[in-house]
């Protein structure tokens, strides 16, 4: 495809959200702590992008006038902590807005607490 000038706005936009999208952005660097608790942050990321141009003719040549946008939103999701083998999973969600919310984001802990109750009761 021959080179256009809006073909060069899109280009360049491109190329500077292809550096700002990153798996990085999504799953951060990881943290170890002191007592081996390594937690790694989690982001949900949206984009939209936008392009429009023309030309239009003058007296020696073709002229264009054109321009373009780009948005990005990076939110925080959670974490993820690793401890002792076992990695869980904290969110940074809104508040759940019932009680069935409420219980279906416990059954984890529901289920670690069952586990660890047990495992003391077979000691």
């Amino acid at each position: 495809m021959d080179n256009t000038p809006i073909r060069d706005l899109m280009d360049v936009t491109m190329s500077k959200l292809k550096e700002l999208v990153d798996a990085n952005t999504v799953v951060g660097t990881p943290v170890t702590t002191p007592d081996d608790i390594t937690v790694i942050p989690v982001s949900k990321m949206s984009f939209a992008f936008a392009s429009g141009g023309s030309e239009f003719p003058q007296k020696e040549k073709t002229g264009f006038g054109g321009g373009n946008g780009a948005g990005i939103k990076v939110e925080p999701v959670g974490f993820l902590v690793i401890k002792d083998g076992n990695v869980r999973m904290i969110n940074i969600a809104p508040p759940p807005e019932s009680t069935v919310d409420r219980l279906i984001e416990l059954i984890p802990e529901i289920i670690e607490h069952a586990e660890a109750f047990i495992d003391k009761r077979k000691k």
